[in-house]
Parts: structure tokens; sequence; C-alpha cells
């Protein structure tokens, strides 16, 4: 049986992330989530590597305990340096298999960077030389690229990204196994572009706060080992991801957040990369850059469940809007009201968990907990029935549950 995991996440020393994200909450919250596997998160911060090396307990088979949940020692970092002739800025998730192999990568990566200012340091190094490093510590480390077409930070990014792997993994691509989707692509955008054609398409929630956890989530078959989970990625081990709509996401679409200049990519075409308004130029969303990338169509077809799959074969996928932001709507109350907080929480709990909630509840059980109209919405969730108008620039999409 699959299990889900999110791989990326931070913690209370991560700039702009809650101080609620100790990895005592964030075992907790795996319970409310359904997710079995974590990422520790941000282990290059010394501070954070001592609250893992004191909480967690490592299981001897590379990955780590606390409680029954499980985590992988996983952290986030920013490559910041010149690579084929331009500045590149390139966030890397990176995956060690035992706390001593981590604290040699820390040991290595002080030279690099300031790894104490920030839960997702500034590393003076390019993401190539940083996977060299990883895999002289210990074989078994490994990379994923993050949000990868993300226009600020992604491999694939408008801004300094790159046109593919190869330009900026060079002679070590072949180590590399996995990019995450973020949160304004889906894998069906990555489907159209051959040079990901070998490698597993993930998708984790990175969330900076303990109620954003499990918002992206991948499932994962195999055994519940740090080797299980690299032959996962290594060897189509990946069961499903579970996807934030991709329009909600705040780099879908191109445009210029101060003058409200939004544009898909049928409009950047007609009216050039320009503002209309104010004739600076628009961020390129991740639509535009996949257009730009792709070199090809997919086809993609919706079953019963509403998982969406591809004549491919690569995992079938499911889009999903968060419990919080159906209720928010089905109950006419903001996000972080009491009303809708007491309705999560009595879900939750009568189903198991949030996953349970989202994706295998009856509408009967739903509506004998939460009401006629919270197990409407959740259906109509599940049919992909909503209206969302796109995020760009840095602004989230709005989704609309009921038009």
């Amino acid at each position: 049986m699959a299990y889900l995991a999110d791989l990326h996440l931070h913690s209370q020393y991560a700039r702009g992330c809650s101080k609620s994200l100790t990895l005592g909450n964030l075992a907790q919250w795996a319970g409310f989530k359904g997710i079995e596997l974590l990422a520790a998160g941000d282990f290059t911060h010394p501070a954070r590597f001592q609250e893992i090396s004191e909480t967690l307990t490592e299981s001897g088979d590379g990955l780590l305990d606390y409680g029954g949940v499980r985590f992988v020692l996983g952290t986030e970092v920013n490559c910041n340096a010149p690579q084929g002739g331009r500045s590149r800025r390139t966030h890397i998730l990176a995956f060690a298999p035992s706390l001593d192999a981590a604290a040699q990568v820390n040991e290595r990566l002080e030279r690099f960077g300031r790894l104490e200012s920030d839960g997702r340091p500034t590393l003076h190094m390019t993401p190539r030389d940083l996977l060299e490093l990883l895999i002289e510590v210990d074989e078994r480390c490994f990379v994923i690229p993050a949000h990868a077409w993300t226009p600020w930070f992604g491999v694939f990014g408008s801004k300094s990204g790159f046109d593919s792997l190869d330009e900026c993994f060079e002679d070590l691509t072949d180590r590399v196994f996995a990019v995450e989707t973020g949160l304004s692509g889906d894998p069906a955008m990555h489907w159209r572009v051959p040079d990901l054609d070998n490698v597993a398409i993930v998708s984790f929630s990175d969330a900076h706060s303990l109620p954003k956890m499990g918002r992206e989530l991948t499932a994962f078959h195999g055994p519940k080992t740090y080797d299980g989970l690299v032959n996962a990625l290594k060897s189509g081990g990946v069961a499903y991801t579970l996807e934030f709509f991709p329009e909600l996401g705040k780099y879908h679409h191109s445009g210029h957040r101060k003058c409200g200049v939004r544009l898909s990519p049928e409009q950047v075409r007609e009216r050039g990369t320009r503002c209309v308004q104010c004739d600076r130029q628009i961020t390129l969303g991740v639509l535009e850059r996949v257009e730009q990338l792709a070199t090809r169509e997919v086809s993609t077809k919706v079953d019963g469940a509403g998982f969406v799959s591809g004549a491919n074969g690569r995992p079938p996928y499911k889009m999903l809007v968060p419990l919080d932001q159906v209720l928010s709507e089905a109950l006419g109350k903001g996000v972080n009201t009491k009303t809708v907080q007491t309705a999560w929480n009595s879900l939750v709990a009568w189903m198991g968990n949030e996953a349970a909630v989202l994706l295998d509840a009856s509408p009967e059980d739903i509506a004998s907990v939460g009401g006629e109209r919270v197990a409407e919405g959740i259906v109509r969730v599940r049919r992909g029935d909503v209206s969302i108008s796109p995020g760009y620039d840095g602004e989230y999409g709005k989704v609309s549950v009921w038009p």
C-alpha cells in the first residue's frame, strides 16, 4: 500500500516561517493530515540540527522517528552562483541518509555560506557542485530541484533558470532522479517537456506554517525506508501525487502585480513581455515558461475518482482544494475563524485525517458531521467543478467552489 510523503517543509528557523514548526508539532500535524513520511526540514541550520539530534531517533534504515512518525533528513538551500555566463539563483532540496552524513554536509557547506543566517541558507555554489559535495560525503545523498518552474528560484524559472537539467547539473545529471512541480505547476505540464521523461515528477507542500502541510503530497510504493524512497524515485515507485490546483499558485500566469496586469501565454504572445500600464518587464509565469520549453502536447483523461492520467504511462495525479478553504466558503467565514477551525477539527477527528476527508469519505458521512453544504463543496472539488482566478507575479490565485 502506498504511503503519503511531504518532503519539502521548513522550520521555525527559516525566514518568513511560523515559529510553531517544531519537530513535535510537525509530527502531530502529520497525523491530522494523513502524512506518513516528512522531511525534518532545514537540517543545515545549527539550531535545527541540534533539535533534530536531540528530538528524533535514528531507526537504522536511514530514517528517523518521533512517536511513530517517520522523518527523512531533508533541507532546502539557495544556490547562488554564476553558471553558463549568467548569475543563477536555484532552490534545491537536499537529502542525507544519517545524522553523521548530515553533520559532515553541514561542516563542508560552512565554506559556502552562513548556515546560521536562515533555515534556507544561501550558498555560493552551483547546484552541480552542491550535488558533487553531497555524494562525496555519502553516495546515498540525493537532490531534487525545488518548485522547478518558479520564476525566481526554479531550475527552469524565467528569471535565472536553465533550459535543461543537463545545462544545470552537467556531468552529474544522471544523479538527479526527480523534480518538484511547485504549487503553480502540475505533472501534465511537465509531461510536455522531453527533458523530464526519465525523472520522477513529485509534489510537496513547501509549508511555511503547520496548516499548509500536505497541500501537495506524493504517494510512494515500496518500503518506508531511506533506500526504499530512493528506489521509488529512481524506479517508478511514485504511485500518484496530490496537487494544489496550479492556477492557485503565485506564479501560474505572467503579469505585473503592482499594476494589476495578469496575462495568459496567449496574451503574452499578443502584447509582449512588458507591462501595458507602466512598460516595465512583467514576471513570466510558470505556464509561459512551460510553453517556451515544451516541444509536444499531451492528452489527459480523468477517471471516476478524479485522477488525471496521460497516454505516456506516468503516475496519475489529483487536484484538491485544502479543506479549510472549502469550509470557509461553505460556512461563509474566514479560514482562520473559530467556526472554520471547529468544523475542520470535527471532520478530521471523525474521518481520521484531512486526506481521508478530501479523498475517501462518503458525502453522507461528511454531511453527517459538517453539513450538506460542506459535503457538496467537497464533492465539487473532487469533480474539479470549481472556478479559479489564476495567480501571477507573487499573488496567489483565488478559488470559488461555488461560482
